[in-house]
């Protein structure tokens, strides 16, 4: 009986960490639709074509992937985190910062090295120059007591700052007039496609982290102890778990897998670092990651998901007449009506254990 009654209360509590989420996604499609009936285009058209266009064939699941795959690896910087109780919205400045790592040990290497080593630099370095950025967020914490929220946010446009002064001054390509960039990494030190694909690597590289992230929080005694940490920081250092250190290492590896994430798009999609680097895949993780209730394997799923909606706003704009940012409106309320949701956890009683162990009944019966 004891048993029973422990797995039918998991059972409820994986129920509504499940419905609450996709409740508050279908609102959020409701209020969109409304939106699209008012600018005077058929919701249900809408609807259809963002089917089409990301999950209609394998060509469009082909786009969806690839537009998934910084997402994924951008999630984890605020999934990893809030193991710890923290909340990391830094994703941007992050994967900002590992293209512009991953560029600078991509042109210094250039082709003195086999392109798998000089992919490996680049990786690493990328992952360094993400790590350190939130590792300052996280040192900030718990050293001084910043909130990590605004130290994150406010290092976001740090980044972005130092990408524009660099790709317009030090680092800049005098060949790219237009819009200024670095030098181009050589061509064969690119990340390919999959064979048989136009899917880059990136995509293996997202579905690695998760797995491997999931795997260190939820079954090592590492996570066991940032997990713990986080329930009760003060319980955690009376029983003499190092926060402090915990912090600094959770924190770096968020930042390393958003660091990632930026050397996959210098990679595998632009070549270069420039402006393209900023262009939201930070802050979609954020929308992932609070998704999919900072499950590091659920992050996977939802960031196909807004990959898909991601890839579908070229044909808005070509059916429907809708400006290509339409879709940005759809995922700005998707995070408006998630982060509502968070406050109706417990409120629901069907979600709720009733029955109650009698007083004469030990575990061991």
């Amino acid at each position: 009986m004891f048993l029973t009654a422990i797995d039918r209360y998991s059972w409820r509590k994986s129920l509504e960490a499940i419905c609450i989420p996709v409740g508050a996604v279908l609102v959020a499609l409701i209020i969109f639709g409304v939106f699209c009936a008012v600018v005077g285009a058929n919701p249900f058209g809408v609807y259809g074509s963002i089917y089409k266009a990301a999950f209609g064939g394998w060509s469009a699941w082909q786009r969806t992937f690839i537009q998934a795959s910084p997402l994924m690896l951008s999630a984890l910087c605020t999934v990893l985190p809030a193991r710890l109780g923290l909340v990391i919205i830094g994703n941007e400045g992050a994967l900002v910062m590992g293209g512009l790592g991953a560029i600078a040990v991509g042109l210094s290497l250039g082709e003195s090295l086999p392109p798998l080593l000089v992919q490996i630099g680049m990786a690493m370095g990328g992952m360094l120059f993400g790590g350190i950025w939130i590792a300052i967020a996280g040192a900030l914490r718990h050293y001084r007591a910043v909130n990590e929220t605004i130290s994150s946010l406010l290092l976001n446009y740090i980044a972005i700052a130092f990408l524009n002064h660099l790709v317009g001054g030090p680092m800049r390509d005098p060949s790219s007039l237009n819009k200024p960039s670095t030098f181009p990494i050589a061509e064969i030190n690119r990340l390919g496609d999959i064979p048989g694909t136009r899917i880059h690597y990136g995509l293996l590289y997202g579905l690695i982290a998760c797995i491997v992230a999931y795997i260190l929080i939820q079954r090592t005694t590492f996570g066991f102890a940032a997990r713990t940490a986080g329930g009760n920081v003060r319980a955690a250092q009376i029983a003499g778990l190092p926060v402090g250190k915990l912090t600094i290492i959770i924190c770096f590896l968020a930042g390393s897998c958003a660091g990632l994430a930026g050397m996959v798009e210098v990679a595998a999609v632009h070549g270069v670092a420039n402006e393209s680097l900023n262009v939201g895949y930070g802050y979609g993780g954020i929308l992932v990651a609070f998704v999919a209730r900072h499950n590091p394997l659920a992050s996977a799923l939802v960031a196909t998901l807004l990959g898909g909606i991601l890839a579908s706003g070229g044909i808005l704009q070509r059916s429907h007449d809708l400006p290509d940012a339409t879709v940005l409106v759809f995922q700005g309320l998707v995070f408006l009506m998630v982060l509502y949701s968070d406050s109706l956890y417990g409120r629901f009683a069907f979600f709720q254990e009733r029955e109650t162990l009698p007083s004469n009944l030990s575990p061991i019966e």
